[in-house]
């Protein structure tokens, strides 16, 4: 039975992980090559549990005990007593390889060596030992006592009794332990991928400012940060390499291609928050929002929609009528309405053969949400784009506009994690409880990636993806044969 754990490292990480673990009863060693650092680490996470205190979130009694418990080591040597140590060093191979050979010299042949690594493999830490099967993933998320969720990842040569350990250890703090495949980027790593590059892909073409697809993802697509947002918060400078690292391990694997203008910010220091500057500007520690477009004063549109789209509008034309827009019976000297899925407004003018200077687009998938998204051809005339923009904003609608693009943002966006989704439960690198369990708790999104393609419907999104790729001839585009295979055969994507 494991009753203490060594941590080892200081930083942001390993204090995180060192107050929950005594929180949760277990006799915790902190060691870091300065002393001073450790014992710095130890004393913040008395702070912390002195808030929690503060806020009733515990009592005096066991906020002291969990101090008690925490205690700091000037030696390797004398983490001899742990059952298991978790390394939460910096993210070099070499380093943690170095660290494993001395541990395994040091503590006894049943204690387990865990490595809180966020991108290196698992099986390759491991090599380095003579006993790689005590060797596991515990990957944590920041902060720690907050993200109460980890990745228990054994690898290649892992022994089943190292991954129970882990098992319990997370059991015992209360987390949910999400179990992952040796893979890049585990799972939460991997899952970021669809909302982080297909944003920025949007931005790179040109379609849409980072803060309107920021606007689209939360107030269309509930989610509680769009992507640039989150690359301010993280940091551009930590969070590139990583788009760039499992991007590589994949083997250039076009889904998971990073916008080619990131590194220029990364060089220009618009790191984001902690900068000042990053895709938004920073006044006293607050992001300051570029104004909203809005149309002049005029006139409404007199609208015509498809009989075949009119069912995706449904809830939001009664709204526009009640705004003052006349709705007509022919195409004829009105705006045209289109509402496609995967296709942009020139393709959908086109194929209905009408006139493209009098197409707009609406995005069908957001219509019931707060904010709605439109688009023209580029030979819309431009006022009917302030018409329509008009329209919506009487029927208490918030409007982004954007160029056309095939899939509007949330289409594209929402597609792309649903498939990544997909693609990581046909590698098997977690089950699919796991993965929508996992990108619920660790990236914060509204739903998992399986659950939200089944919402969604995963024809409708396997649909979006083909138009997207034949539009494009982009292959990042192309279906999962998880998402494929289940879609053609009605078959739930998240069970």
């Amino acid at each position: 039975m494991i009753d203490t754990i060594a941590v080892i490292g200081s930083g942001t990480m390993g204090r995180g992980i060192a107050q929950t673990l005594a929180v949760a009863g277990y006799n915790v060693l902190v060691f870091d090559q300065r002393a001073e650092a450790a014992q710095a680490a130890v004393d913040f996470a008395g702070q912390m549990l002195d808030r929690a205190t503060d806020k009733a979130r515990m009592t005096r009694e066991d906020a002291q005990a969990a101090k008690d418990r925490l205690l700091v080591v000037n030696a390797l040597s004398e983490l001899a007593p742990a059952q298991m140590a978790i390394e939460a060093i910096a993210e070099s191979l070499d380093a943690k390889q170095a660290l494993f050979a001395q541990l395994e010299q040091i503590l006894g042949a049943d204690a387990v060596l865990a490595t809180n690594t966020s991108s290196l493999s698992v099986s390759a830490i491991a090599a380095g030992v003579s006993a790689p099967g005590r060797v596991v993933g515990l990957h944590f998320f920041n902060p720690v006592p907050l993200m109460k969720m980890v990745e228990v990842i054994p690898g290649l040569r892992t022994d089943p009794a190292a991954t129970d350990a882990a098992l319990s250890v997370a059991h015992k703090i209360g987390y949910r332990a999400i179990l992952c495949r040796d893979a890049p980027g585990f799972l939460i790593n991997h899952a970021g991928r669809g909302l982080l590059t297909e944003g920025s892909r949007i931005v790179q073409d040109c379609l849409a400012s980072e803060a309107d697809v920021d606007r689209v993802m939360r107030d269309a697509a509930g989610f509680r940060m769009g992507p640039f947002e989150l690359l301010d918060l993280t940091g551009l400078d930590v969070s590139y390499p990583v788009l760039q690292l499992i991007y590589g391990q994949f083997h250039q694997e076009p889904r998971y291609r990073p916008g080619v203008h990131l590194a220029a910010r990364v060089a220009a220091g618009l790191h984001g928050r902690k900068t000042g500057e990053g895709f938004y500007r920073y006044a006293a520690g607050r992001r300051v929002d570029p104004p909203e477009k809005l149309p002049p004063d005029g006139t409404l549109p007199r609208l015509w929609v498809p009989p075949e789209m009119r069912a995706d509008l449904a809830q939001i034309l009664p709204a526009l009528v009640g705004a003052g827009v006349e709705m007509s019976d022919t195409a004829q000297g009105a705006v045209c309405l289109l509402a496609p899925y995967g296709l942009d407004a020139t393709e959908a003018a086109l194929k209905l053969e009408l006139d493209p200077a009098c197409v707009m687009a609406i995005d069908p998938l957001t219509v019931d949400s707060p904010r709605v998204t439109i688009m023209p051809t580029p030979a819309t005339v431009p006022d009917l784009c302030d018409q329509l923009h008009r329209a919506l904003l009487l029927a208490g609608k918030k409007v982004t506009r954007i160029a056309d693009s095939p899939g509007f943002v949330a289409q594209r966006i929402l597609a792309m994690v649903v498939n990544t989704g997909c693609e990581i439960s046909q590698m098997q690198i977690a089950a699919p409880a796991d993965i929508d369990d996992g990108v619920r708790l660790g990236l914060g999104y509204p739903h998992g990636p399986l659950a939200l393609g089944d919402t969604l419907g995963p024809q409708r999104v396997l649909g979006i993806l083909e138009a997207l790729q034949r539009q494009t001839g982009d292959p990042r585009y192309r279906p999962s044969q998880y998402l494929r295979q289940r879609a053609r055969l009605g078959l739930p994507l998240a069970t």
